[in-house]
């Protein structure tokens, strides 16, 4: 396992999340971006962690996946599991603005099902926080792993 890095390029942090977004940017100048992106994510405007949101594929998605993606959201591609992660991203991104992102953490995605269940029961500002920290532990899985 990598330990966190003291400094992250742009285009390295943007592997991490999927894109460069703002939060990549902010990130990209700071010494141990991945240690202190909570603290970032805390200063992004909505606007800001909606967009660092968007750059992340879709639970369920297969197609326009990263390696990444691909390898973290596995292949057990029931039809069944993946008709109700579809219906259940629609509704979640309806109600709250935003796309569903969970650290996997390679969970079957039939594991995925009740996890959104339940948080499309929470508030929107809870759910935003939740989503976008989510988004910080799965760039750290990643570097970690790499």
């Amino acid at each position: 396992m990598r330990e966190l890095p003291r400094k992250l390029t742009a285009g390295e942090l943007s592997e991490l999340f999927e894109g460069r977004t703002r939060l990549v940017e902010r990130l990209a100048v700071l010494e141990d971006p991945l240690g202190r992106a909570e603290e970032v994510i805390g200063e992004l405007t909505e606007q800001e962690k909606v967009e660092a949101l968007a750059a992340h594929p879709a639970i369920g998605q297969r197609t326009a996946l990263s390696a990444r993606s691909q390898a973290e959201q596995g292949s057990d591609d029931e039809p069944e599991v993946l008709e109700e992660l579809a219906r259940l991203n629609r509704d979640y991104e309806e109600r709250f603005g935003f796309r569903f992102v969970v650290f996997v953490d390679r969970r079957p995605k039939r594991e995925l099902v009740p996890i959104l269940r339940e948080r499309l029961g929470r508030g929107r500002e809870q759910e935003l926080d939740t989503a976008v920290r989510e988004l910080v532990a799965i760039a750290r899985d990643r570097w970690q792993r790499s």
